[in-house]
């Protein structure tokens, strides 16, 4: 983790990145998506009630989408402080090249905070533990990681470390889809970035299991529910792909102004 003195109050935070930051998987679009950048929102708001928030992330956008319409609106905004995750849906396609990917996270990195603001991102889990069937790009979520932490560290960015801590792995944490965290996983990851922060009140319980743990399902068990886990959500997602369709197409940011938390989280 990049070591560095960070404040604990900031006045305005904008959050980049695709449908993790948007809150996918926690509330829906009729009652509204929360998601662990509102919940990390109200974490900052707690040290400055003034804390202004607007959240500019689109499900399905690539690294390089979210570079080209993301980061000039965020810097247009004059954030103090932004969080910047991208790249899983680039490490999920056949055609991942890290080389591409990495230098549209750190251009952004670079951005922001040659501009002033306090930049935090975190590294990604090993999905092959949700997922099974990825099991065959798990050298790249490493290797992507290790990436991450060295831009990171050129720019001053601080990095929360989710991604090896064996909680990450309880189902409890992700949707039915396996894709988008469950609203506890965004719960965990908002707990993750001001315990990274050293915001009042934060600490490590976010890295501990969850308690009771869950029953053995047995093989047969098992193997059901990876069948419909394959009929309900591999099977349509994969068929977005072929149809060359985005999960964020005709969609715009959720919250593209910096608005009070309060009037944010209760809208």
């Amino acid at each position: 983790m990049t070591t560095r003195t960070v404040p604990t109050r900031y006045g305005r935070y904008v959050a980049l990145g695709d449908s993790q930051t948007e809150g996918v998987g926690d509330g829906d679009d009729l009652t509204g998506l929360r998601g662990w950048a509102d919940r990390l929102a109200e974490h900052l708001a707690r040290a400055n009630p003034r804390l202004e928030y607007a959240n500019l992330a689109v499900r399905g956008k690539l690294a390089r989408q979210i570079r080209a319409q993301q980061l000039d609106p965020a810097l247009a905004l004059r954030p103090d402080f932004a969080t910047v995750v991208a790249g899983m849906n680039d490490l999920l396609r056949p055609t991942f090249d890290a080389d591409e990917v990495i230098e549209h996270v750190e251009a952004m990195f670079a951005a922001l905070t040659a501009q002033g603001t306090a930049v935090a991102t975190l590294t990604f889990p090993d999905v092959a533990r949700v997922i099974p069937i990825t099991r065959p790009i798990r050298g790249r979520i490493t290797a992507f990681n290790a990436r991450v932490r060295a831009a990171a560290e050129r720019h001053g960015v601080l990095i929360a470390e989710v991604g090896h801590h064996p909680v990450v792995a309880d189902p409890r944490l992700w949707s039915p889809d396996r894709l988008h965290c469950s609203p506890l996983g965004h719960e965990r990851i908002a707990d993750a970035f001001a315990h990274a922060l050293g915001l009042p009140g934060s600490n490590d319980t976010w890295t501990l299991p969850l308690i009771p743990a869950l029953p053995d399902r047995g093989i047969v068990g098992m193997a059901l529910a990876e069948v419909n886990w394959v009929a309900t959500a591999l099977v349509p997602w994969a068929m977005h792909r072929l149809q060359g369709k985005s999960s964020g197409d005709r969609r715009v940011p959720k919250r593209p102004h910096p608005l009070p938390v309060g009037d944010v989280i209760s809208s």
